[in-house]
């Protein structure tokens, strides 16, 4: 049984890192931090969590005593904390944006901020990096868009078929976070669809970077938000370099993905649905069509709290420990 803290866990991926990890064999969450809500009840934020006898508190990061550590915190925030941990031999997930980056000068232009403390890290995809996650030491969790987007072009892109992809990518508004804005308030967004960030959005070159491993390629990114709560559909279009049909472009990725456990490759013309991966860790990819101007479309659905955030760092830590990678995500979805 290994200890486990969260720092930053009053917030949706600190929740979902909670609920999840209480059915865990192999992990006990022992310390979950909030300087904002210190010794109060767990339950009293996340009022789902009510059987969970724990309380929030206020400590500093290098008094954290544990195997590994979940850093639920603002981008900017975790490069001040993870050396920290990491000084102190603890195994480190980082769910902000500070080290999902190879190229340094990337990170600090689209996020505007100084990267103080750079450190070696792994990113967090297991469809990808499994085995370098196995050793790692501090591994960065992707963000939420770029998950179900690089798992949507990735055999593609393994096979250099692509050159340049349209990523248009719909969210429900958890993942705007737990702190209301004049956009994701009620009035504002029901009833309604919001694109933003429409050409500038920071998730954008790291969908590139990491699809530009696989091949050269231009990734326009685009999100919207969407009167849900929890998912992110995205629609890739893309032209191939050279003539596919639907069936071979879904053998292509049936044999990709064979094997992995939280990715599910659905029939030509099967649109995947946000229902069916909601509060699961599962990513499901469907379409497959060509039209007669020779472009494919590629969906994906993912839950944006879970396969895009909480879940997926579990799935990671599970890798890094030796764990069955299953353990405790093997749910799913909520449908309908």
């Amino acid at each position: 049984m290994i200890e486990v803290g969260i720092i930053g866990a009053n917030g949706y991926t600190g929740g979902e890192l909670i609920r999840l990890l209480d059915n865990h064999t192999e992990a006990e969450v022992t310390v979950a931090t909030s300087r904002k809500f210190a010794d109060v009840p767990i339950y009293k934020v996340h009022p789902h969590l009510r059987n969970i006898d724990l309380k929030f508190k206020k400590i500093d990061p290098s008094d954290i005593e544990a195997d590994l550590v979940f850093t639920a915190t603002p981008h900017g925030a975790s490069m001040n904390i993870v050396p920290q941990l990491i000084d102190k031999g603890i195994k480190v997930i980082d769910l902000s944006g500070d080290y999902r980056f190879d190229d340094l000068d990337v990170y600090e232009k689209w996020y505007g901020l100084k990267q103080e403390n750079p450190l070696e890290s792994v990113y967090g995809l297991p469809e990808i990096y499994r085995d370098e996650i196995k050793k790692a030491e501090l591994v960065a969790n992707p963000g939420c868009y770029p998950t179900g987007a690089i798992l949507a072009c990735l055999p593609l892109a393994n096979e250099k078929l692509i050159d340049k992809v349209i990523v248009d990518s719909k969210s429900g508004v958890s993942g705007a976070g737990i702190k209301p804005t004049d956009i994701t308030n009620y009035p504002s967004i029901s009833d309604n669809i919001i694109p933003y960030l429409v050409t500038s959005h920071r998730h954008g070159p790291e969908i590139q970077e990491k699809l530009g491993k696989f091949c050269d390629v231009g990734v326009s990114f685009t999100p919207h938000l969407v009167p849900v709560i929890r998912g992110i559909l995205t629609t890739v279009h893309s032209f191939p370099s050279e003539d596919v049909s639907s069936d071979y472009v879904k053998e292509l990725y049936d044999n990709f993905y064979k094997g992995e456990p939280f990715v599910s490759v659905l029939d030509v013309g099967e649109i995947p649905r946000l229902s069916s991966v909601r509060g699961s860790n599962y990513c499901h990819i469907g379409s497959f069509d060509v039209d007669e101007n020779g472009r494919l479309v590629i969906v994906s659905s993912i839950d944006n709290l879970v396969k895009g955030a909480s879940g997926q760092a579990i799935h990671n830590m599970n890798i890094m420990f030796g764990f069955n990678e299953k353990e405790s995500l093997n749910n799913p979805g909520l449908h309908p």
